[in-house]
């Protein structure tokens, strides 16, 4: 899907690690949320409240998932799913545009 209808926008940026990770979020109609991101260069980790499913629309990187050691590559396209309550770690090798939805279990 290249495109999301019918939603709302939250103006107000999410900005992280100075700047260095931004989204923004979009409400759908039945209240469920996604947020639209970019990831610059460098390394980050990030904690869940609920389940989460990254789409990583372009980019390259590396993911530390929890209760793993092996790093996943993502060059180009690519997906991750982390659990609620959950830490996971990036190695963002280039700008790396992003969508992540999260799951209510």
């Amino acid at each position: 899907m290249s495109q999301f209808e019918q939603v709302s926008v939250i103006k107000k940026a999410n900005i992280y690690f100075d700047g260095k990770v931004t989204s923004r979020t979009i409400v759908f109609a039945d209240g469920t949320k996604k947020t639209l991101g970019i990831m610059l260069p460098g390394e980050y980790e990030f904690g869940t409240d609920t389940k989460e499913i990254m789409e990583i629309q372009a980019g390259e990187l590396s993911v530390l998932l929890p209760g793993t050691t092996e790093w996943l590559q993502i060059n180009g396209t690519g997906e991750f799913t982390v659990p609620a309550n959950a830490k996971f770690k990036l190695e963002v090798k280039t700008a790396t545009d992003y969508i992540c939805s999260y799951i209510a279990e």
